[in-house]
């Protein structure tokens, strides 16, 4: 498998993107944010690399636009709403050729957003699929993944990313970086599962406004050992 040096965060300066940012460049990786404005991407980086400046690391997250974290990654990872999700890839379907992309936006239909939601294609990810085309390899992961707790660098995260994909080695990336950032990734199989992964954020965001809790996951029981592929 190919090392991940660069990861892009397409997106970045919305609610799940700072916190994985966080995470990974705790962890090592050199992490680009980035955002349609420069000026956006540079503030949210520097308000980062304050949050990281605590902790040992050689990469400080740098901010970039949209193209060229694209263009300049290894990995690129999609955490936008899902209303912007298929304009970005359009523009950026050049970039991300021979890249793997692993998409955490969530097909969600607000204001419904406790209801389970499915696009014509099934999902978001499979969405992002049809538009890059074959060229990249698109893993859905991260969905169910609170942002309430990533960006607190002290706090665990307690919960399991599910992996789905059709590429073994795309899923060998995504679930390499969920251990980064604390987690265990486990491949939940091919990328027509991430309907149902998605459709547990909906259900997630429905515990955490029952039950008042600021940010629900979920742990796969029975697996003692950590997940490999």
């Amino acid at each position: 498998m190919t090392p991940i040096h660069t990861i892009a965060i397409l997106g970045g300066t919305g609610n799940e993107g700072p916190g994985l940012a966080l995470r990974w460049a705790k962890a090592g990786y050199r992490v680009l944010i980035g955002s349609r404005q420069q000026e956006k991407a540079d503030r949210v980086a520097n308000e980062l690399n304050t949050k990281l400046s605590a902790y040992p690391t050689e990469n400080p997250i740098e901010g970039v636009t949209n193209p060229e974290a694209a263009r300049t990654c290894d990995v690129a990872v999609l955490t936008v709403p899902y209303q912007a999700q298929n304009p970005l890839l359009e523009h950026l379907r050049s970039d991300l050729q021979g890249k793997v992309l692993i998409c955490v936006t969530v097909a969600l239909n607000p204001p419904k957003v406790t209801q389970v939601y499915s696009p014509p294609e099934g999902s978001a990810s499979e969405q992002a699929q049809a538009i890059l085309g074959s060229g990249v390899a698109v893993v859905a992961a991260f969905q169910n993944v609170g942002a309430y707790h990533l960006e607190n660098l002290e706090h665990p995260v307690a919960c399991d990313v599910l992996v789905c994909g059709d590429k073994k080695s795309a899923k060998t990336i995504a679930i390499e970086l969920a251990e980064a950032i604390g987690s265990r990734g486990i491949d939940a199989g091919p990328l027509v599962n991430a309907r149902a992964v998605e459709g547990l954020t909906s259900i997630l965001i429905g515990i955490n406004k029952r039950y008042k809790v600021p940010g629900s996951g979920i742990h796969i029981t029975g697996m003692e050992i950590p997940t490999t592929l």
